[in-house]
């Protein structure tokens, strides 16, 4: 299995065009400031019995901006093929910003492929509890911001 791990703002293809030919592509951002990440993937399916698992996480702090934009495409006659797409961010403050938008194409049966997308804030129930244990309130949120990104 070939891991490709991204770490900025860009336009990406890989295209798997060999049968049975695997691939992981992750990415870990922690945005701060008025940091902006931009980042488009595809990942094109092209040969049968071809497997993709893509792992998008970022923390968007101050007025950073993330947005996400990932396709899978699934070219005909790629048959038998495994694919998921996953695009997660994390807010920690009211101006932070982010799109996570998640795209199937696919033009082939026989296929197992989806996508999920989430973006929220962190849990207050874990945070108190962080701090009823004398943590302060930035390192909590610190610790549960790395946390997300290690998972």
């Amino acid at each position: 299995m070939k891991t490709i791990t991204l770490t900025h703002s860009g336009s990406y293809t890989y295209t798997l065009s060999q049968a049975g030919s695997e691939l992981a592509v992750i990415g870990r951002f922690w945005l701060k400031g008025q940091d902006q990440l931009d980042l488009h993937l595809t990942i094109i399916h092209a040969a049968p019995r071809t497997s993709a698992t893509t792992s998008l996480k970022a923390v968007v702090a101050g007025r950073g901006v993330v947005n996400f934009n990932g396709t899978i495409i699934v070219k005909p006659g790629a048959s038998q093929t495994n694919s998921f797409l996953e695009e997660r961010v994390l807010l920690l403050s009211e101006k932070a910003r982010a799109n996570a938008i998640p795209n199937l194409e696919i033009m082939s049966a026989d296929v197992k492929c989806s996508h999920a997308a989430a973006i929220g804030q962190i849990d207050a129930d874990q945070l108190f509890y962080l701090m009823s244990r004398g943590l302060s309130r930035p390192r909590a949120t610190h610790l549960l911001a790395q946390g997300f990104l290690d998972t």
